[in-house]
C-alpha cells in the first residue's frame, strides 16, 4: 500500500533535488508511511515509524556523539529514511559521522544537493499514498464483489482458487487436517514443484493464529472452517525476499476461505433443506395442517410426482430406543458383541439419539435413490423415519418395496456382522438308528427337571446370524394422495408391533404382525385400555409403591417363556425360589390362578395390549 524510499526517489520533485543516497542501501525498500518535516534534534519522541524525515540540519548538534544519537535515536523508532538538504547547514556533504551511523544501522541517508521546495516532495509522496490506498480499497471491493459471486453461485473448490489466484497473482493451496491437496492453483507456475514433497513442507508452515505469514517458508496462511469447526487451510505463497504480503492479499486468502466454507456448508446442507420440505409435506398429510392438493404441487416442484399413483408408505426405525453408541445391534445381542459396528466410538449422550435418528433418515433416502424409486423421505418423530413411494402400478409394489429393503440392507453399515459359522460336526456313525419324535409338551406340562436347557419362544439358534438392527415396515397401498395417511400411520403401527419380532423380514406388512399388530391398531380404543386396567390394574399398583420389585416384569418373563417357571426365573435373573415366591405374590395380587391356561393367555394379552398403550 505504501510506495517505498527506492519509488520516492524517482519521484519528480525529488529528483529536482538532486538526490544522492550516501548511507543505507540495504534500506532503500522500506515503506514510506508518511513525510515529516522536521529542525530539531530531538524529533525521534515525536514520530511512529516508516516516515521519511526531511531537514536543512539547521537544528542538528554540532558535535560527533550528538549526531550519533540522533541517528540511532531515529533509526530505533523505525523512520524510513532521512534527507538532508545542503546549503544551510552543511554545504559539501553530511558529515562523515552521520553517514558512518546510517550505514551501521542501515537507515538509508540522502543529500538533497538541490534546493527544492519540501511541501512538493510532501504533496507527490502523499498523493502516491492516497493513490495506493485508494487502488487498496478498489482491489478489496473487487475481492469482496468476486466472492460474493462465488459464494452465492456455490462454486466449486476448484473454481475459488482459480480466481483468487487470478486476483492475488500468486500460487494458491488447499489443504485438509492432514496436510493433503484438496485443490490448487500454481498461477501460471510449475504445478508439479509447487506441490512436491507437500505434506512435508506444509507441516513446516506453522504461522500463528487463524491468519498469519510465515516469512521463513514465505506463505500467507488462513484456516478454513465454519461453526466451530476447521477442516483444512487455505495457503498463499508470497516471495520471501519481498516484504510482508500487502493487507489486500490477507482480505483476499480470508475471503476465499469463507467462500470455501460456505460451499462445504451449502453443499452439505442442500439435501438437508430438501429434506426439510419433504418433512413438511409427509407431516402435512399425516396431521392434515395443508390441503393435498397443495402437498401434490410442492411435492411435484421437488421433482416427486405423487398425482395418479400407487402410494406406499413405509417406516424404518431401530428395534431399540435407546441413543447410545451400542444401539445399534439387535436387542438380544449380548453386550460385548455390540463393539464392533460401525458406530462403536459415538459416544453416548444427548446427541447420540439426533445423530442416530439422522444417520437413519440419509440411509433411506440413499435406499431410495439405489433402489430407482421416487418418494419423500423424512424423520416422522424421535425414532422412525417414514418414506412415501410413489409407483407408478401397483403390481410393482412387491417388487419396489424388496428392492427398498435390498437397498438399505446394503446402505447400514452398522448392522452387527453375522457370528462367524460354527465349526462342522463329525460325520455321525452309520446305521445309527433314528430317534423317535418326542410328542409335544402341553402348555400346563411341569416344569422340566433343572440344568436341562430350555430355549424359549423368541430365541433364535447359535448359528444363525443376528438380526438386522432396523425394522422395515410398509402399509397398504392407496390409490389416491389423499389416502397416504392411512398408509404412513398403518406402516408406522407394524413398525412398532414388530421390535419384538423374533424374526428378522426383510419388509412387515400388516399380517406379519398378528397379535400385537391388531392391539396396536386399537391402542387408542377405550375399551382396549379399559380391559388393560381391569387385568393388570392392581398389579401396575402394586409396582408403583414398591418401585424396587416390579413384578410385572417378572410376570412377563414368566408368559413370555410359555408358562416354564425354569426359563422365566433365568430370563428375569432370578434363582428358582425366588422367582416361585413372586408368582405366588402375583397371583394373590391378581386374585389369578398363573397355572390357568385361559387365565395367562388373557394376563398376556392384556401386557401387549398395554405395550401398545404405552407406546407413543
Amino acid at each position: 500500500m505504501f510506495p517505498t524510499v527506492r519509488e520516492v526517489l524517482d519521484l519528480v520533485p525529488v529528483r529536482n533535488g538532486a538526490p544522492r543516497l550516501v548511507a543505507g542501501t540495504a534500506g532503500l525498500d522500506r515503506s514510506v508511511r508518511w513525510v515529516h518535516i522536521a529542525e530539531v534534534p530531538d524529533i525521534a519522541t515525536l514520530l511512529g515509524g516508516g516516515e521519511l524525515v526531511l531537514t536543512t540540519g539547521i537544528g542538528l548538534p554540532g558535535d560527533d556523539a550528538g549526531l550519533r544519537e540522533f541517528i540511532g535515536a531515529l533509526a530505533d523508532v523505525g523512520v524510513s529514511g532521512l534527507a538532508v538538504e545542503l546549503g544551510r547547514r552543511y554545504v559539501s556533504g553530511v558529515p562523515r559521522v552521520m553517514a558512518a551511523a546510517a550505514e551501521r544501522r542501515g537507515l538509508p541517508l540522502i543529500e538533497l544537493r538541490r534546493g527544492t521546495p519540501f511541501v512538493r516532495i510532501t504533496e507527490a509522496v502523499h498523493a502516491l499514498i492516497v493513490d495506493a490506498q485508494l487502488t487498496e480499497l478498489r482491489a478489496t471491493e473487487e475481492i469482496h464483489q468476486r466472492f460474493t459471486e462465488l459464494s452465492v453461485e456455490g462454486a466449486e473448490p476448484a473454481e475459488v482458487l482459480r480466481q483468487a489466484a487470478e486476483l492475488a497473482g500468486c500460487p494458491m493451496v488447499l489443504e485438509n487436517l492432514s496436510r493433503q491437496v484438496l485443490a490448487y492453483d500454481p498461477a501460471g507456475e510449475n504445478a508439479e514443484l509447487l506441490l512436491d514433497g507437500w505434506e512435508r513442507h506444509s507441516r513446516q508452515i506453522r504461522p500463528p493464529g487463524r491468519t498469519a505469514y510465515d516469512p521463513d517458508s514465505g506463505w500467507l496462511v488462513t484456516t478454513v472452517g465454519a461453526r466451530g469447526q476447521d477442516w483444512g487451510r487455505l495457503l498463499l505463497r508470497w516471495p520471501a525476499t519481498e516484504s510482508t504480503p500487502p493487507t489486500r492479499l490477507t482480505i483476499l486468502i480470508e475471503r476465499a476461505a469463507s467462500t470455501l466454507a460456505l460451499g462445504r456448508l451449502i453443499r452439505r446442507d442442500a439435501e438437508g433443506l430438501e429434506r426439510q420440505i419433504h418433512r413438511t409435506l409427509l407431516t402435512a398429510l399425516i396431521d392434515h395442517s395443508r390441503p393435498v392438493d397443495e402437498v401434490a404441487l410442492r411435492a411435484k416442484a421437488l421433482g416427486v410426482v405423487l398425482d395418479r399413483r400407487h402410494l406406499v408408505g413405509v417406516v424404518v426405525r431401530h428395534r431399540a430406543d435407546e441413543p447410545a453408541g451400542d444401539a445399534g445391534t439387535p436387542d438380544d445381542e449380548p453386550a460385548p458383541a455390540r463393539r464392533g459396528g460401525r458406530r462403536d466410538t459415538d459416544a453416548e449422550g444427548p446427541e447420540a439419539g439426533p445423530a442416530r435418528l439422522r444417520d437413519l433418515a440419509e440411509a433411506v433416502s440413499q435406499a431410495v435413490r439405489d433402489a430407482k424409486l421416487t418418494g419423500l423421505t423424512s424423520p416422522l418423530d424421535d425414532q422412525a423415519v417414514g418414506a412415501l413411494l410413489a409407483l407408478p402400478d401397483p403390481a410393482a409394489e412387491e417388487k419396489a418395496l424388496s428392492a427398498f429393503a435390498a437397498a438399505l440392507r446394503r446402505v447400514r453399515l452398522d448392522a452387527a456382522p453375522a457370528a462367524p459359522a460354527a465349526p462342522a460336526a463329525p460325520a455321525a456313525p452309520a446305521a445309527r438308528p433314528a430317534r423317535p419324535a418326542r410328542p409335544a409338551r402341553p402348555l400346563d406340562a411341569p416344569d422340566r427337571p433343572a440344568g436341562r436347557a430350555v430355549a424359549s419362544a423368541s430365541a433364535r439358534p447359535v448359528d444363525a446370524p443376528p438380526r438386522a438392527a432396523i425394522v422395515v415396515a410398509a402399509g397398504s397401498g392407496v390409490g389416491s394422495l389423499r389416502e397416504a395417511r392411512r398408509s404412513l400411520i398403518e406402516a408406522r403401527q407394524v413398525a412398532e408391533a414388530a421390535r419384538r419380532d423374533p424374526r428378522d423380514l426383510p419388509c412387515y406388512r400388516l399380517p406379519h404382525v398378528g397379535l400385537a399388530g391388531l392391539l396396536h391398531l386399537l391402542r387408542d380404543e377405550p375399551r382396549l385400555q379399559t380391559f388393560v386396567e381391569r387385568e393388570l390394574g392392581p398389579l401396575l399398583a402394586y409396582d408403583a409403591q414398591h418401585p424396587r420389585e416390579q413384578l410385572l416384569g417378572t410376570l412377563r418373563a414368566y408368559l413370555e417363556q410359555g408358562r416354564n417357571k425354569s426359563a422365566g426365573a433365568a430370563a428375569a435373573h432370578l434363582s428358582r425360589p425366588a422367582f416361585y415366591e413372586r408368582l405366588a405374590r402375583i397371583g394373590r395380587i391378581l386374585d389369578a390362578d398363573l397355572d390357568s391356561v385361559d387365565r395367562c393367555l388373557s394376563l398376556h394379552v392384556a401386557l401387549l395390549a398395554l405395550d401398545a398403550v404405552r407406546t407413543p
